[in-house]
């Protein structure tokens, strides 16, 4: 279903959503390396003054590990600093962030809306910070042209 759909069925039933959570987070951490460390060392590298937006942000583990401000949004409050909101209309001006998160987020049918959103919402010159199971795309060739076609360069994968 689309981020909307997922929005209402989380509102009506937010159990799933902590139940889904719990589930995933058992399987990430046998991973060796989580997805959102990653992107914490990035941002640790980087000036404290760039602001972020955490698109599905989960339990605001990228927010508690760095100095950045970071607008955390989900479907769920995991943690008070979550915005709930649909991932596809996020209550942030245009170009006011730099750097925009979705790290194991892009869950959505409508993607395009999402990173679209994560457009309208990134200044110029702004990164995209997409960490993703490769699995969860069919062609990610494809992923990438249409993340191109959006206005997004690929710097590195």
């Amino acid at each position: 279903g689309s981020s909307r759909d997922a929005a209402r069925l989380f509102r009506a039933a937010p159990a799933a959503f902590h139940l889904y959570h719990r589930g995933f987070e058992r399987q990430v951490r046998r991973w060796p390396e989580r997805p959102v460390q990653r992107i914490v060392r990035y941002l640790r590298r980087r000036p404290a003054s760039l602001v972020v937006a955490d698109f599905g942000c989960g339990d605001c583990t990228l927010a508690a590990s760095v100095r950045n401000q970071v607008h955390c949004f989900d479907l769920v409050p995991l943690s008070p600093r979550v915005t709930v909101c649909d991932m596809a209309k996020v209550p942030l001006a245009a170009e006011s962030v730099d750097v925009a998160v979705f790290c194991l987020a892009l869950m959505g049918t409508n993607l395009q809306e999402i990173l679209g959103e994560a457009n309208r919402v990134l200044r110029l010159g702004g990164t995209l910070m997409v960490a993703e199971v490769a699995s969860r795309f069919e062609d990610t060739r494809a992923f990438l042209k249409a993340m191109t076609q959006l206005g997004f360069r690929t710097v590195s994968k």
